[in-house]
């Protein structure tokens, strides 16, 4: 009896720290480039590609996105989202200092000298700004086989939970909307779906509480999926989804096309 107890706890801690280690934490950084810099920092991004490659072979990192922006709202002047993933929130706290990324950088490119990665560096920070930075817990997702290349699409959508209603409108999504993606990803009409939940910046103040990331392989799914419309959805689902909907403002929708990724 003994023996059959320890091993149930010790499954449910093992269950438990790999749930933990399932968990995503994400940096989003929101990039606005001078139009007449815009190619130079094309050729440096792709650069990047490599450094943070070897940022994910070194466990710093779980992997590396970089978005061109097709459409916005009041921030249409981002160009670009740039996405790094960490398995833990104070690897995502700390994030990759410049000395590490000129590490990274010397391995990548053992052909440049320490003046040369330095000067590589003030280049890209001297011709991109980032007015914005979000900090991000990954809090549910759909179950899926998507692959992340070049070419996928995606819709960011920025979320602020009404005042009173965090939970409700948490619980929305991953009752009532998880399920309506779950069938539409089945039905091939979409590839992926996940709700982040705002780490930084917190407070009244905090532009968002929430994002959610809807993944498409191409425009021909992402068109197919918007014209979708589910007419088996009673009239009790209509109203949980209009529940939903009234729980949280949604503050603007960024369509993007995925550049560069790090697997």
């Amino acid at each position: 009896m003994k023996k059959m107890l320890f091993l149930l706890i010790g499954g449910l801690l093992w269950f438990s720290t790999l749930s933990a280690q399932q968990t995503q934490y994400l940096v989003f950084e929101f990039i606005k480039v001078e139009n007449d810099q815009i190619f130079d920092y094309i050729e440096f991004k792709d650069l990047m590609e490599k450094v943070y490659r070897q940022a994910k072979n070194d466990g710093q990192i779980n992997g590396w996105d970089f978005w061109a922006l097709q459409s916005g709202g009041t921030h249409s002047d981002f160009q670009y989202i740039m996405i790094t993933y960490f398995n833990d929130p104070v690897k995502m706290m700390n994030g990759l200092d410049d000395a590490k990324m000129m590490e990274y950088t010397k391995i990548a490119y053992p052909h440049l000298n320490d003046v040369q990665v330095g000067k590589l560096f003030q280049e890209s920070l001297a011709m991109r700004d980032m007015p914005m930075r979000l900090y991000m817990k990954e809090v549910v997702a759909t179950s899926d086989n998507f692959q992340m290349r070049p070419g996928v699409l995606a819709s960011f959508d920025l979320m602020k939970a009404n005042e009173g209603n965090f939970e409700k409108y948490e619980q929305a999504e991953m009752e009532v909307f998880k399920p309506i993606h779950q069938n539409r990803i089945e039905k091939g009409l979409m590839g992926h779906w996940s709700l982040l939940r705002t780490a930084l910046p917190l407070g009244s103040q905090a532009q968002s509480t929430h994002l959610t990331i809807n993944m498409y392989k191409d425009y021909m799914q992402f068109f197919n999926g918007q014209a979708y419309e589910d007419l088996e959805q009673t009239d009790a689902e209509r109203e949980a989804v209009n529940e939903g909907l009234n729980s949280r403002d949604q503050k603007w929708v960024y369509l993007a096309t995925l550049e560069n990724v790090v697997r």
